[in-house]
């Protein structure tokens, strides 16, 4: 089975279903809307969606024709979340929602997704074991995983794919290459409390400011000295706040930043040390501070060859061996990597990139848009992908 001319024939719907999820983006826990629009189209399709309740997103499942005991169930996830990005790509079909934008491309996603459902409902009962389909909110939080699958979006799956459209990898090529593609993602809080004095007189107070600059300068040495130059590492600062007034010695000060990695032990060991820091730079200046680490996303490894394999020959059947390209691995993250923890999955990217047709914009930029003609690219993968595991597992 070879799904590129069904693709084809499919692509003007492809595209208007992408037109209608751009024109009407919400915010992460909040896409109520679209999570009804999606259902409706699941439903006209001949499936039964399965609602959260005070939820949003929804699965569905495709059961095959040839599904029985023993043959599998393969997930396809899609996200389905806005930004809070006022949009600026001057499209006809631009957001409707003020200050909400589909920025990251989740528009692209919804609706290749739901054409690849629409093709493997057209051959459901050449299907040999079940489609598990997953329209997942919350991805820009990285909540939606981790509640879907709390309650059940993986009960039986024995496989999930996912893949992101991509503003910094060439249009129209894939990617599904082995080991680590995207890092972890962790938050961290750092509160540093001292002693408001005059202006005049700062030796008679704890400047919680000067303080808090020796923390920040003190954790450049995580990446320099403490890390090896081999793995990637950032530790970013992203705000910091505190003070009272010009002739004030500041008593407070908050500061927030995010640590990425694509080593589990450094993710464990850039903690201890930032605590560390804390703890002693504090110490010295005579001030006190405490540090609170969120740990958010995991890293999106590929690590299942055989997985890997079934992606990129799905792909080369598609579009030809060219059709796969080099991209690296990259710091930002995805909670696509909670559904890898629990099952076997393959992650990958499709370009969008295209500075010959004026695509240059990167995701989360505000005039993010791809080329249309990319969209029966992403759902031929799907279906094909799906059709193709099923089938391999299945002998």
């Amino acid at each position: 089975m070879n799904f590129r001319e069904e693709a084809e024939k499919n692509e003007q719907w492809i595209v208007e279903q992408r037109r209608f999820f751009h024109q009407c983006p919400e915010l992460s826990e909040k896409e109520v809307n679209t999570t009804k629009e999606i259902g409706k189209r699941l439903e006209e399709m001949g499936l039964t969606p399965h609602y959260y309740d005070g939820y949003t997103g929804l699965t569905a499942d495709i059961k095959g024709g040839k599904a029985g005991a023993g043959t599998k169930t393969v997930a396809l996830r899609a996200d389905i979340d806005g930004l809070p990005v006022e949009e600026h790509t001057g499209l006809s079909f631009c957001s409707r929602n003020d200050g909400v934008m589909h920025a990251c491309g989740h528009d692209c996603h919804i609706s290749m997704l739901l054409g690849g459902v629409k093709m493997l409902m057209d051959h459901r009962d050449e299907l040999q074991g079940t489609v598990r389909i997953l329209f997942q909110p919350a991805e820009e939080v990285a909540m939606g995983a981790k509640y879907m699958i709390e309650h059940g979006a993986l009960e039986g799956v024995d496989a999930i794919y996912g893949a992101h459209i991509w503003g910094g990898f060439e249009a129209p090529y894939l990617n599904f290459e082995s080991g680590p593609r995207m890092a972890s993602c962790d938050e961290f809080r750092i509160e540093v409390n001292g002693l408001s004095a005059h202006g005049s007189a700062p030796h008679a107070g704890v400047d919680a400011l000067t303080t808090a600059v020796h923390i920040v300068s003190e954790a450049q040495e995580i990446v320099s000295r403490y890390n090896d130059p081999l793995n990637p590492l950032v530790v970013t600062f992203g705000t910091i706040n505190g003070g009272q007034r010009f002739n004030i010695i500041p008593n407070k000060v908050v500061m927030t930043g995010t640590v990425r990695t694509l080593s589990a032990e450094m993710r464990k060991k850039t903690e201890e040390l930032l605590r560390s820091i804390v703890e002693h730079v504090t110490a010295i200046h005579g001030a006190t501070g405490t540090l609170e680490m969120q740990y958010l996303t995991g890293v999106v490894v590929n690590d299942d060859e055989d997985l890997n394999q079934i992606a990129e020959k799905a792909a080369v059947k598609l579009y030809g061996e060219g059709c796969l390209k080099h991209l690296e691995k990259m710091m930002g993250s995805e909670d696509f990597s909670f559904f890898m923890d629990e099952v076997p999955g393959v992650y990958g990217f499709l370009g969008s990139y295209d500075p010959e047709k004026g695509y240059t914009a990167s995701n989360h930029n505000d005039c993010y848009t791809v080329d249309e003609e990319l969209l029966k690219r992403g759902a031929a993968m799907y279906a094909q992908f799906a059709f193709d595991y099923l089938e391999a597992k299945a002998e």
